[in-house]
């Protein structure tokens, strides 16, 4: 946020805060162990909104649940901050002294008042409005959101929307207010800190833009850094298609699964020269790959640090040999290096984070031993006599402020890039379930009590349009290809919206079904929204050849 790719406040601060905007996100499914934060907070009297299409296990728990219909998020954040401004609730002390671009941003959220936002949205003007002063009038509030939010073709102007309403009220900088992207995967935030995207390295420092970090990470790997970023995922595929990338090397990534668009991925996986896949079970995607490498299994074989959503760096401990094969992912990284002429003499975790330190100031003083003593530390920590930061962005109270004004983004409402129409009259939505893990290959293996196979949701108004009951098996179908998958009657959707997860790849590939299409700022893909149509398997024409 405003530079650092992090949340901006600690799971504590969520407990003892004042509203939660929890925005598009399940958080009671998915984010089992933050929401029990969420839940203190409410018992000490906070109010939770949810904003969500379905109204989800989280939703039970809610003051109120804002129902919007699927990519109207930047419609409803406006209309919020329309109440907010007209009702004379903005912090203008906070937006004088720490932000800019207010006047532009104010003229854009004129653009959309309740009567046009319960249109758009679907959520009633009252309850918008109730939602909207909430958040302006606590002492402090949070916003955390997920996919739910990024998992669109226009994933970065839904945050920055969020954003914006953090800085219109003064929630963000201080203790008990914060804007937190919760992520979906164990240490997704670790990852991006190493440097493990496209386009930063170690400490989401940019060489691009910056010589004297290019010339710090050239002396320190005697290398010659190339002035330009690398690919995004969905960039790599696009490489693929056009024979712009003939190799891939896959570490704990199953795309062959997880991409939308799904017969399309495994043609260009399996069009490749080489592909190496480096993972602790056999993926889809390994069946693909010319060269596999059993790897560890990180939490348990492996020696390191794991990053969460808070920004707490803390210490993973080997209390376990990889099995048969399988080595240590430093290892074979380090092995292949050295079959191509590099030797690094195979370092040991805590060297490899001691470099890290070297070169990224926000982790500069956490070294192994206080990791040990504290049990974790949240970075920026730039030495050893640091706390680490609880919450970020502090600066922005300091007057006069230190550092760069934080801006406010104009952003515009854009719809889904595939609406239902006549032909296809449904809309998919998907996500995830308490009891699974992404494409169901590590969870798949054990039985839960929980754990039922994939299913379609419908609401029960459509069941009753399309005469079909529960556990009825259909078949689905959108431009891109077709399931098949019994019904699930859902009292939390709507008519016309429909939802799957992808947790079930052996019985039901749901990513045939859903779009490519991409941000073109972060590159993901548009998985919260697809056209579809359902059909009962007695009313399908058998297709002859």
């Amino acid at each position: 946020m405003f530079g650092a790719g992090g949340g901006t406040s600690s799971y504590r601060e969520v407990g003892e805060t004042d509203v939660v905007f929890l925005w598009g996100a399940n958080a009671r499914e998915n984010h089992p162990i933050f929401f029990h934060h969420v839940l203190k907070a409410i018992h000490r009297g906070a109010k939770l909104f949810t904003m969500d299409p379905r109204r989800t296990s989280t939703a039970q728990w809610a003051e109120a649940w804002l129902g919007l219909n699927v990519g109207t998020d930047i419609a409803l954040a406006h209309a919020m901050a329309r109440v907010i401004i007209h009702r004379g609730l903005v912090n203008r002390a906070f937006v004088d002294n720490a932000t800019e671009g207010f006047e532009a941003y104010r003229d854009c959220v004129e653009r959309y008042p309740l009567d046009y936002a319960e249109k758009v949205t679907g959520v009633p003007a009252d309850v918008i409005e109730r939602a909207a002063v909430a958040y302006a009038q606590a002492d402090r509030a949070v916003i955390c959101w997920t996919l739910g939010i990024t998992e669109h073709h226009n994933a970065v102007d839904n945050v920055l929307s969020l954003i914006n309403l953090g800085l219109l009220t003064g929630h963000v900088g201080r203790y008990g207010s914060g804007l937190n992207p919760l992520r979906g995967q164990n240490n997704v935030q670790g990852g991006g800190d190493m440097g493990a995207i496209p386009n930063r390295l170690a400490g989401f420092q940019d060489w691009t833009k910056d010589p004297a970090v290019k010339a710090k990470f050239e002396h320190a790997w005697g290398v010659t850094l190339e002035p330009k970023y690398g690919r995004n995922l969905t960039q790599m595929f696009e490489g693929m298609e056009h024979g712009q990338v003939r190799a891939v090397y896959a570490i704990g990534e199953n795309p062959a699964h997880s991409e939308a668009d799904q017969h399309r991925a495994e043609r260009l996986l399996t069009g490749l020269d080489h592909l190496v896949v480096q993972d602790v079970l056999m993926t889809r995607t390994a069946e693909l790959a010319t060269v596999v490498l059993p790897a560890s299994s990180s939490w348990c074989e492996s020696e390191g640090t794991v990053t969460n959503s808070e920004r707490r760096v803390q210490r993973v401990r080997k209390a376990l040999d990889p099995p048969g094969n399988a080595r240590d992912d430093r290892w074979i990284i380090g092995e292949i290096a050295r079959r191509m002429g590099h030797d690094w003499n195979h370092p040991t975790a805590e060297q490899v984070w001691d470099e890290v330190r070297s070169l990224a100031p926000m982790v500069a003083g956490m070294s192994y031993s206080r990791l040990d003593q504290a049990g974790g530390l949240h970075w920026p920590c730039p030495d050893e006599k640091h706390p680490g930061e609880q919450f970020l962005h502090g600066r922005l109270w300091e007057t006069p402020r230190r550092g760069p004004a934080a801006p406010f983004s104009v952003v515009e409402h854009d719809p889904p890039v595939e609406m239902p129409d006549a032909d296809y009259p449904f809309q998919l939505t998907t996500g995830r379930r308490l009891d699974s893990y992404n494409t169901g290959v590590q969870t798949s293996g054990f039985t839960s009590p929980l754990r039922r196979g994939e299913t379609i949701d419908v609401s029960p108004e459509d069941a009753i349009s399309l005469g079909v009951t529960d556990g009825e098996r259909v078949r689905i179908t959108s431009r891109r290809g077709s399931v098949v998958a019994p019904i699930r009657i859902d009292q939390g959707l709507r008519a016309g919206l429909v939802f799957m997860t992808f947790h079930f790849q052996d019985e039901v590939k749901t990513n045939v079904l859903t779009i490519d299409a991409v941000d073109p700022k972060s590159g993901t893909a548009e998985f919260k929204a697809c056209a579809v149509k359902i059909e009962p398997i007695a009313s399908v024409t058998p297709v002859t050849a």
